[in-house]
């Protein structure tokens, strides 16, 4: 009964959420932990810190969400990002109306 209870509570608290989606080239490095960061061009938040988000095989789970801007965006973070350089990056992240920069912090968590 106990067991059950502790896995009801892990069930709830890992809701599954759908809305962060990773460019084939960086998810071999997210699910091998070298990837922890990315940049997103959004019009407003669209993950909270806490939950999970699918990902092919496995989820993410969002430590942190911070506004940045543009200036903040280093070569340093941008690697850290999964991406040769600020460009490369920006050429990927900047598309469709989002006009505020969002710094993200995960973690991946591989199928049970």
């Amino acid at each position: 009964m106990l067991r059950l209870r502790r896995l009801e509570r892990q069930a709830v608290r890992v809701i599954l959420y759908s809305g962060m989606t990773f460019t084939k080239r960086l998810r071999e490095r997210i699910r091998t932990g070298e990837i922890t960061t990315t940049i997103r061009f959004w019009t407003g938040p669209r993950v909270t810190a806490g939950r999970c988000y699918r990902m092919e095989e496995g989820h993410i789970e969002v430590d942190s969400i911070e506004p940045i801007g543009l200036p903040d965006i280093t070569p340093q973070l941008a690697r850290q990002s999964g991406f040769l350089g600020v460009i490369d990056l920006l050429k990927v992240a900047q598309h469709g109306k989002g006009q505020n920069i969002y710094l993200i912090h995960f973690h991946y968590i591989p199928p049970q």
